[in-house]
């Protein structure tokens, strides 16, 4: 379920708050979101992968923790990561 390095490149490229960015946390939460989805439809081909499950859960609170902060620090750069990715609060 890892994300492939030309995928990552580009999710990072689109991301970045400056060139070489990849600790932000808009770049975090978008990578963390591109491994979420994919787990997801491995999930609903293999139901009875309860690791797998595990590990989506532990991704999604903390990505759940990087969107908090971001709320409370910077709540432009929320709204505006929130509306780019699709996600509903």
């Amino acid at each position: 379920m890892t994300l492939i390095s030309n995928d990552k490149k580009k999710i990072i490229d689109k991301f970045a708050q400056a060139k070489g960015d990849t600790g932000s946390p808009e770049v975090q939460v978008a990578l963390l979101t591109e491994r979420i989805s994919k787990l997801t439809d491995h999930l609903k081909k293999h139901t009875h992968d309860v690791h797998s499950r595990r590990g989506l859960l532990t991704i999604v609170s903390k990505r759940r923790r990087l969107l908090n902060y971001l709320s409370k620090h910077a709540k432009d750069r929320y709204t505006k990561l929130v509306a780019s990715l699709g996600l509903a609060k």
